[in-house]
């Protein structure tokens, strides 16, 4: 067979399809999940209950493939790891590895590149080249897990859909990857410990909201007006705030899952008291929080960070909506998504 398949581009019902069609057992899907998702093994030749009859079929049919990791840099005050992938076409990717006193989570990325175009944003300097395949989002987290298995460090328990691009783009390729993170016999990592951020696509929320309802959304905010926002991040252009916070109230009636807003603040842009009531009208009522992030700055954005977090945590109570400082992590290592697979390509 010419061209072989990736074994981490399947979910669990799509890879049974694939082994009856080439004359093996149903279930052999199931013992082949556990082996490459919780028994770190990539060799069919070591899956022993596989019937070594059935090994050549496999060999013939699907591929076992990887990806190569070119940098790996630790902060050595919190643990965080960053990671350069290179993929087959020798694009680069990052992902993120953070230690919390819950456990192990991974930020993965779904595109090279981005073309949301956000000002702040390290990712959207290169604009997007392609999205990830399947496998491509599943193996950043496989290769991360085995890293961890190495240092005999406990299982990942969280995985953020955050990295470099925008998940909604590639939703197909996200969708299948999320329900390979969710099966039992894979990653095994519950809906509820998965959260994927968008900056508000809306054709694809309420989407999302039907496919994976107990799956947490975050909204990548950073602006309370529709002037602001568009200026910050032209995405607001095609879906206006009103817009978006409409869809997101039917995605609340659909979920009942608390929305988590993202809002980086920057200095003298987004962090007046102006916007702190602006904020609290925007959201109020609504089942959500907002994580306010500290801004990592990037080299190429003349942004600032502001520590006026104190100020909205308090401002927003009175609105009734919970606000809280995102920790910072990775300051040491270029953690803003992005920064390490641009300042690698300014090298090559």
């Amino acid at each position: 067979m010419k061209n072989k398949i990736s074994i981490f581009s399947l979910t669990l019902p799509q890879l049974e399809n694939k082994l009856i069609e080439i004359n093996l057992k149903k279930h052999n899907a199931t013992q082949i999940f556990q082996w490459l998702y919780q028994k770190n093994i990539f060799d069919f030749n070591k899956m022993s209950n596989i019937a070594k009859s059935s090994i050549s079929l496999l060999e013939d049919a699907f591929k076992i493939n990887n990806l190569k990791t070119i940098k790996t840099l630790i902060d050595k005050s919190d643990e965080t790891t960053k990671f350069l992938f290179e993929l087959d076409d020798e694009e680069i990717i990052e992902s993120v590895l953070m230690k919390f006193d819950y456990g192990y989570s991974v930020c993965v990325s779904t595109q090279v590149g981005c073309n949301m175009g956000c000002k702040f944003c390290a990712s959207g300097l290169l604009k997007k080249v392609r999205n990830l395949s399947v496998d491509e989002i599943i193996l950043q987290i496989v290769k991360i897990q085995n890293y961890l298995y190495q240092k005999n460090q406990h299982h990942i328990s969280n995985i953020v859909i955050m990295g470099i691009g925008e998940p909604f783009d590639n939703y197909e390729n996200l969708s299948n990857a999320l329900m390979i993170m969710n099966n039992h016999y894979g990653l095994a990592i519950g809906n509820r410990h998965i959260t994927v951020s968008t900056c508000g696509i809306i054709p694809k929320i309420l989407q999302f909201a039907k496919d994976f309802p107990q799956v947490n959304l975050a909204i990548s905010l950073h602006a309370t007006n529709n002037e602001l926002r568009s200026k910050l991040m032209p995405i607001n252009n095609a879906y206006p705030l009103d817009k978006l916070i409409s869809v997101l109230k039917q995605y609340l009636k659909i979920t009942n899952r608390r929305i988590s807003f993202e809002y980086i603040l920057l200095k003298d842009i987004n962090d007046h008291d102006i916007h702190i009531k602006q904020l609290g009208e925007l959201l109020k009522g609504m089942l959500c929080y907002v994580n306010l992030i500290i801004y990592n700055q990037v080299n190429e954005h003349n942004f600032k960070p502001s520590n006026r977090y104190q100020e909205f945590i308090n401002g927003l109570k009175h609105y009734g909506i919970i606000a809280t400082k995102r920790l910072e992590r990775g300051s040491e290592i270029a953690a803003a998504c992005g920064q390490l697979r641009v300042s690698n390509l300014k090298k090559t």
